[in-house]
């Protein structure tokens, strides 16, 4: 399936004949090549992607391999300083697990025309959200065709657990040159993050979804049928390993980040449950109990009080 491709600007089109100086083919670099980098990937001379760097050494070989700019798209506050002493740009673009909205879509086409590359671009592991940013970004200047981006979410591991990152390769709208010309080339080095109050909520929202799965057979609710129950049992583990990394948590006592930690144990219980087939009531029942428990004492000690 060939990606539509709309008006694209001269300077995209410029940025795109850059970054396929290597040629279309993703590929595995060796391990080690970055040291402080997992799952490094390289999508063409230009661009690559992986984990978030681990320090200075890592920012020392991304300067050596040629990299001028950083693109984080994950939640955590970016090492701006590190990157600086060797040179390099941090731009800061935090995708969620559900999927890459459009006008995150047109900052980070814009990116490639604007920002100088070569472009290293990471979430956390390096295996779905960045992936899918850099698949994104090279569909955005024409470099790839739908089945091409989708190959490269594979090479990475992107999980299917999170069908709204594929969606945004399968379901791609390139942004038009008008919306291109509105995003500012005035990119963030580390963008305002959602708090623990915001984190919460979207906590609470997963929690409900999953409370209807529930009543519903463990399957998706009539009500709302969109709710696939291991999606929403992933997106709800994601959200609580998030919340964990954020400044804000590091600030709380370590009784609440014990919480966290044990309600993202049973999340991620849950999400095993919900994956398995065909699902085993009683463990899906005790994996969402045990979150929805750690949930009422985190709220009882700290945000009740």
């Amino acid at each position: 399936m060939q990606n539509p491709v709309l008006r694209i600007p001269r300077a995209v089109r410029a940025a795109a004949l850059l970054l396929m100086a290597a040629g279309l083919a993703p590929a595995v670099l060796a391990a080690g090549e970055v040291p402080g980098v997992h799952n490094f990937l390289r999508a063409g001379t230009n661009i690559f992607s992986g984990s978030q760097p681990g320090g200075d050494a890592t920012f020392a070989a991304l300067a050596k391999l040629g990299v001028k700019t950083i693109v984080s798209v994950d939640g955590a506050k970016p090492d701006v300083a590190a990157a600086a002493r060797h040179g390099l740009r941090y731009i800061h673009l935090p995708v969620g697990y559900d999927g890459i909205p459009p006008h995150r879509v047109a900052e980070l086409a814009r990116v490639v025309a604007a920002a100088p590359g070569p472009f290293f671009v990471h979430c956390h592991h390096g295996k779905h959200r960045g992936p899918t940013a850099v698949a994104v970004m090279c569909l955005a200047v024409g470099l790839w065709t739908t089945n091409q981006a989708e190959a490269f979410l594979r090479e990475a591991g992107t999980a299917p657990d999170y069908p709204g990152l594929y969606r945004a390769v399968r379901e791609f709208a390139p942004p038009t040159p008008e919306a291109l010309a509105a995003v500012s080339t005035n990119f963030p080095a580390v963008a305002q993050t959602t708090s623990v109050v915001d984190a919460m909520v979207a906590l609470d929202e997963h929690l409900e979804r999953l409370k209807a799965v529930e009543r519903a057979g463990w399957r998706s609710p009539p009500t709302h049928p969109d709710v696939q129950p291991a999606h929403e049992a992933a997106l709800l583990w994601e959200q609580l390993r998030e919340t964990a990394r954020l400044e804000d948590t590091a600030g709380r006592p370590a009784d609440y980040r014990d919480l966290l930690a044990a309600n993202e144990r049973a999340a991620e219980e849950l999400r095993a449950a919900l994956r398995a087939g065909p699902v085993d009531p009683a463990r899906a029942a005790a994996a969402l109990k045990a979150v929805s428990r750690a949930c009422l004492e985190c709220h009882k000690r700290y945000r009740n009080e």
